[in-house]
């Protein structure tokens, strides 16, 4: 078992064992262990305060995604699930102790979790510059948003100003200071430019655990995970939290398609938490229903979970402004890759969010490999050659092209609410997507299509 304990008072609390790992919250202070903002991204929180139950589920999202980069499943027995556990300060602990979170990020990242809440009055932002004392709203908002940058996210929030005239969104994006980050400026900016900066207040989200310091009472441990799963909780309780700063009844939207929401397993070997859970209705409902134990009740929307990727983009509320804007977002899984390459970084072409995203905007007439720092389609340097970078690819054409029961779509988890038969018009969908385009393959890819065919 990793152990860790979450701190809001560094500075006056008694140190624990020296094999339980601190997260030490205090933005703005250098002793802290999870950062929250930097130079170039000011602070997440300025001018704006949360209810105490919203600010303690942020916190929670912040201490479980520094932890699910910091543990790596490398140190565990089967090289991927881990034992994990927190002890979180909260002013509720018995709502807290009520609440399934253990089952809850159990589901979402794969692993075994304990989450031990103990009492702390003391708010998590009390004291910090720049927040007010009492519950501010973080602007005049009809609802939050989720922004990361990417195609379906972008589709979102055009799709609701355009739905509402009037209507007034808060965006807010996560960021470690990557490719990702940049396509969020360049989308928001020209967002502002064609719907006017009155309508969307933006919130950049610089989090992440902190690098080594002499000043914090116990440093993290070096290394990073890479196959971070928790990154939805986090995008989800910042959201939360800025919306329950407006009221108790504004939503907060999560634009993503439901192919990927349910994420089928490509290939038998990659079930489990080898395929992310990041939007599945299962996480969500369980999600919502502990959120709801600890007080925190704003609707947790998405729009697209009913619709494919394709489906998505044409049915678009103003697809001349996101064709346009569509080069710009970053739907890769590692936009990173590129650059040890020494191509263009951004989109990498051959991660399995890549592929989808070049299957929907097929489907509607917009694809090109422009963009792309490898074609999946021609298949070059990637299914010419042995790669690990193929992997994705290979798995996703083999996935298309078998005989797959209906069944499958219970092997990434139970879906809610009697939808099954809705979701299974998606996932088919999505695949049917994914062959119509891979029929258009030429090269490398084409000879795998046709042994499959």
């Amino acid at each position: 078992m990793i152990s860790y304990r979450v701190r809001t008072r560094p500075n006056t609390t008694q140190t624990p064992p020296d094999d339980i790992r601190l997260l030490d919250w205090a933005p703005g202070s250098t002793a802290a262990t999870i950062q929250l903002g930097n130079r170039a991204g000011g602070q997440f929180l300025n001018g704006w305060r949360a209810p105490r139950e919203a600010l303690d589920l942020f916190l929670l999202g912040a201490a479980v995604y520094c932890v699910d980069k910091t543990a790596l499943r490398t140190h565990t027995e089967d090289v991927w699930t881990r034992k994990l556990s927190v002890e979180l300060p909260v002013s509720d602990v018995t709502a807290w102790g009520r609440a399934h979170w253990s089952d809850t990020l159990s589901f979402l990242t794969g692993d075994h979790w304990v989450v031990s809440p103990y009492n702390e009055q003391r708010s998590p932002v009390d004291d910090v510059r720049h927040i007010p004392k009492e519950m501010t709203p973080v602007g005049d908002v009809d609802a939050v948003s989720l922004f990361s940058g990417g195609l379906d996210s972008l589709t979102g929030v055009i799709d609701l100003l355009e739905e509402e005239p009037d209507r007034r969104l808060c965006l807010i994006s996560h960021n470690e200071g990557d490719q990702a980050s940049t396509a969020q400026k360049k989308l928001v900016t020209a967002l502002q430019a064609n719907y006017g900066e009155h309508r969307l207040e933006v919130r950049r989200l610089f989090l992440r655990p902190a690098p080594a310091a002499s000043q914090q009472a116990r440093s993290l441990p070096d290394g990073r995970e890479t196959t971070t799963r928790a990154r939805s909780l986090l995008f989800l309780t910042a959201g939360l939290a800025l919306a329950a700063s407006v009221g108790p009844d504004v939503p907060v939207f999560i634009p993503e398609n439901g192919f990927i929401g349910i994420n089928v397993p490509l290939t038998r070997a990659r079930s489990g938490s080898y395929s992310t859970r990041t939007t599945h209705p299962h996480f969500l409902r369980q999600l919502r229903m502990a959120a709801d134990q600890v007080g925190v009740r704003n609707p947790i929307l998405n729009p697209f979970r009913l619709k494919t990727k394709g489906e998505i983009l044409a049915g678009s509320r103003n697809p001349t402004l996101l064709r346009s804007l569509a080069p710009y977002s970053i739907s890769c899984s590692h936009p990173e890759a590129a650059r040890y390459a020494e191509r263009e970084q951004g989109n990498c072409g051959y991660c399995f969010p890549c592929l989808i995203r070049r299957s929907s905007m097929a489907h509607v007439g917009w694809d090109s490999a422009d963009g792309y720092a490898w074609d999946a389609l021609s298949g070059k340097d990637l299914l010419d050659r042995d790669t690990r970078r193929a992997a994705d690819l290979r798995a996703v054409i083999n996935g298309v092209y078998a005989d797959r029961p209906d069944r499958d779509i219970f092997r990434n988890g139970p879906i809610p609410d009697g939808e099954h038969k809705e979701f299974l018009r998606i996932w088919r969908g999505g695949i049917d997507e994914l062959r119509s385009w891979f029929d258009g393959a030429t090269t490398a890819t084409a000879d795998i299509v046709r042994g499959l065919k």
